[in-house]
């Protein structure tokens, strides 16, 4: 298992014997169950964020019941999966799977992805994490994952939501080819979109004001880190005599084919990218922020990252084992510049300069697909959000220019009407506005 920052191999050794009590033992009205947050210390209604039936932060508690859904199980009968609520496949991402050895009597898979998938499992701090002397460092200490550590943070969720070596969490192309979406992932918007806790006073004393833009930047180096490092090992880089489809970019082959006397290309040439003509690219999505990240935040490392990555890409085109030497490359400095992003300090510019390295001449020719395209408007939305949530800018400042932040998530909408020109106009416009106000 990978135990990234303050979260060690030696921490999971000592809570490996700890037992998953489910979802129904944080349920208590003086604990997480209540149906109004007005508690004291926490807000005390994180059940009902938790399951709340139509936003994002229910997406959790959803997710075992919609293996049962049409799709679920048009893509298990696909695959021959048999019930796809019964599928370990399935199960590694859409419930808090774990051994019958390690449930406790209230546990239910059925709940979906419950509580302790991300805190933990609770046994041997349940009973003590609320009441004095205890601290957040003690009930870290007692087996809660630390997730104010982003590193650790970035670990859990992208357990599932890029892939992981564990088990029954990683999606495959075939997967895919059956009707399971593709699988996205940006650290800071998908912590905030879960969010169930407020940051007031109280909190900061305990675990520290959170930094988004320390968070966007680590999840893009734990990104690429997790990328390069399952796409380096043969059970999951390789399907047959292909490589594992899953690691490369669907839209730059699922796009209208064409076999008239004039050829019409579907791609535009990416300088990031120095594969050769024909060649399914990787998808580098998170490269490519990551990149923008390593020249905002850590000059010194930038050149050594670029490079890795072209000769990543440059290897597809030589074979197997160049590409995978080169992925431990990649994969090396990614680790680097996690580490070297996680330990910096943040200042109120720093969104700016972003913004700014994001769309500038440097990094928007690299916007020739969707995926990457997709993923620099949540960096640039992330990024707006954090100067307001840091009083850099007022919120009817940013309210302001919301329809030109509007403009480039229309451009990604879909991958059907995405058109990379107009999508770079729509960039660029949505950081022009953005600068403006600094």
């Amino acid at each position: 298992m990978f135990f990234f920052g303050g979260f060690s191999e030696a921490d999971a050794q000592s809570s490996s014997g700890a037992r998953y009590e489910g979802v129904a033992t944080c349920a208590g009205s003086t604990c997480h169950g209540r149906a109004e947050g007005n508690g004291e210390i926490v807000r005390q209604d994180e059940i009902a964020t938790w399951q709340e039936p139509s936003s994002a932060s229910g997406s959790h508690s959803r997710a075992y019941a919609v293996l049962a859904s049409p799709r679920g199980k048009q893509i298990a009968a696909s695959l021959g999966l048999g019930a796809a609520t019964s599928a370990p496949a399935c199960l590694g991402c859409h419930a808090t799977y774990v051994p019958v050895t390690k449930r406790g009597p209230r546990f239910l898979t059925a709940d979906g992805v419950g509580c302790e998938t991300c805190h933990g499992p609770s046994s041997n701090w349940l009973a003590v994490h609320y009441a004095a002397p205890a601290t957040h460092a003690s009930n870290v200490a007692a087996g809660l994952t630390p997730l104010k550590n982003p590193q650790v943070r970035a670990k859990i969720c992208l357990d599932c939501h890029y892939g992981s070596a564990d088990g029954n969490q990683f999606v495959t192309h075939s997967m895919m080819a059956a009707g399971h979406p593709r699988v996205t992932f940006e650290l800071d918007l998908f912590s905030a979109l879960q969010q169930h806790h407020d940051e007031d006073g109280d909190y900061v004393a305990r675990k520290g004001r959170t930094d988004s833009v320390r968070l966007w930047a680590v999840g893009q180096a734990e990104a690429v880190r997790r990328s390069t490092d399952l796409f380096s090992r043969e059970a999951y880089g390789t399907e047959g005599v292909f490589p594992e489809y899953y690691f490369y970019d669907c839209h730059s082959c699922h796009r209208n084919i064409s076999d008239g006397p004039k050829r019409k290309l579907t791609f535009e040439t990416n300088p990031g990218r120095p594969i050769p003509f024909g060649l399914a690219p990787y998808n580098d999505e998170n490269i490519i922020m990551l990149s923008a990240a390593a020249r905002t935040f850590a000059p010194g490392r930038a050149a050594a990252f670029d490079a890795a990555s072209k000769n990543f890409h440059r290897a597809m085109g030589q074979g197997r084992s160049q590409a995978v030497a080169a992925a431990k490359k990649l994969q090396s400095e990614s680790a680097a510049l996690s580490s070297a992003l996680a330990q910096r300090g943040y200042s109120g510019g720093d969104a700016f300069a972003v913004v700014r390295v994001i769309a500038n001449t440097a990094t928007a020719p690299r916007f020739t697909d969707y995926a990457g395209s997709a993923q620099a408007v949540m960096a640039v939305d992330t990024m707006l959000n954090a100067m307001v949530r840091d009083g850099t800018i007022t919120v009817g400042a940013a309210a302001g220019i919301r329809a030109n932040i509007n403009r480039a998530y229309a451009a990604v909408r879909s991958p059907e009407t995405y058109r990379p020109a107009a999508f770079r106009a729509s960039l660029g416009q949505a950081a022009r506005s953005i600068g403006a106000l600094r």
